[in-house]
């Protein structure tokens, strides 16, 4: 049961989270891994190898407050930060630095009991249906073990709880005893969303959930999620690489580059006017049936390491509109109108 392959037309615009409390806000957010020197590193050191540990900064000091029933867009080049900041909010990775408020209670203020709602009020959808599915259970064992383990459905009520979840994502409740493996890639995606939705979620993080599907499959599903907001009021945080998408389902949209947001707007206003010299080089490799006269330009150079990010801009060795100023300084993430916010020293002048 996948449904219909449209694509419905894009809702009106959510009213602006900042009118009201958000229900998550993420201030000063930063994460770094860090890569020790193995056994044969400490060995090659013996011989004067030099070699060290390596940090990886992949989030900079993020700040951004998502309103209750809005879908925020999260774009950004592989590498950029964008899934590590989406599972900082899930919580599947701690913070180095920084702050998460969920409902206004931040973490670590956090009572055992308010913990327990964040825990399963913020669920997250992976980009590989099969491999964040357990092989060796059932569906309905899958979409049914949190609600029980928590409480939420009585052991003797999983079955009807769990055939109704599967209903809800279009799927056939006849085929909760098989195993991911008998289904396609787009049913094992409704499968995911089946489990999220089973601890009765406010927030769901979607981490390139349509990526690995066909087109017309990533329609459905697209259409499942705008159907789910409605229905259940949910927000989300839609992580994606894919403009067409985003642009589709989005209230607002944030631009990373380099672990750090450059540009956060509307979503008709960033993609009519964008701000950022990023945003507008990602916004123009997009097709349109309406440039064919354009030459193709795509963003020149290469993504810098994130081990050893530029001084200043960090867009600034790709930017063609750099000056002496982007190289030494970087530009704060700062309104330029309502509803929006950019970090270029292009704004100042």
């Amino acid at each position: 049961m996948e449904g219909s392959g449209s694509v419905e037309p894009r809702r009106p615009a959510w009213p602006d989270p900042l009118m009201a409390s958000p229900i998550v806000d993420l201030t000063g957010i930063t994460k770094r891994f860090t890569q020790r020197v193995d056994l044969a590193g400490r060995i090659a050191n013996v011989f004067g190898a030099g070699l060290h540990e390596t940090v990886v900064q992949a989030v900079s000091d993020i700040d951004l407050a998502i309103g209750e029933g809005e879908v925020v867009g999260l774009v950004g080049e592989s590498g950029c930060g964008k899934s590590t900041l989406g599972r900082m909010v899930a919580g599947i990775l701690e913070p180095s630095d920084g702050a998460i408020r969920y409902r206004g209670v931040a973490l670590e203020a956090m009572t055992s009991a308010q913990k327990r709602a964040w825990a399963l009020g913020v669920q997250m959808i992976f980009q590989d249906p099969f491999a964040s599915l357990n092989p060796r259970l059932r569906v309905g064992e899958t979409i049914g073990e949190a609600p029980v383990v928590h409480g939420l459905v009585d052991k003797g009520q999983a079955a009807d709880y769990v055939a109704e979840l599967m209903r809800r994502v279009g799927l056939d409740p006849a085929y909760a005893r098989r195993y991911p493996h008998q289904f396609s890639g787009g049913q094992r995606q409704r499968i995911g969303i089946a489990r999220a939705l089973a601890v009765k979620p406010a927030f769901l993080v979607c981490d390139e959930a349509t990526a690995a599907l066909d087109v017309s499959i990533q329609a459905q599903v697209l259409n499942l999620f705008m159907e789910l907001r409605q229905s259940l009021g949910l927000t989300y945080l839609f992580v994606s690489h894919n403009l067409a998408v985003v642009e589709h389902l989005s209230d607002r949209v944030a631009i990373m580059y380099l672990g750090r947001i450059v540009e956060i707007a509307p979503t008709e206003a960033l993609f009519d006017a964008p701000n950022h010299p990023y945003t507008q080089a990602l916004l123009s490799e997009v097709p349109k049936l309406e440039a064919r006269r354009r030459a193709y330009r795509p963003i020149e150079g290469e993504l810098p390491s994130p081990i050893d990010p530029p001084p200043g801009c960090a867009f600034h060795p790709r930017c063609p509109h750099a000056g002496a100023r982007c190289r030494t300084e970087r530009p704060a993430l700062r309104a330029i109108a309502p509803g929006r916010l950019s970090a270029c020293h292009l704004n100042d002048g």
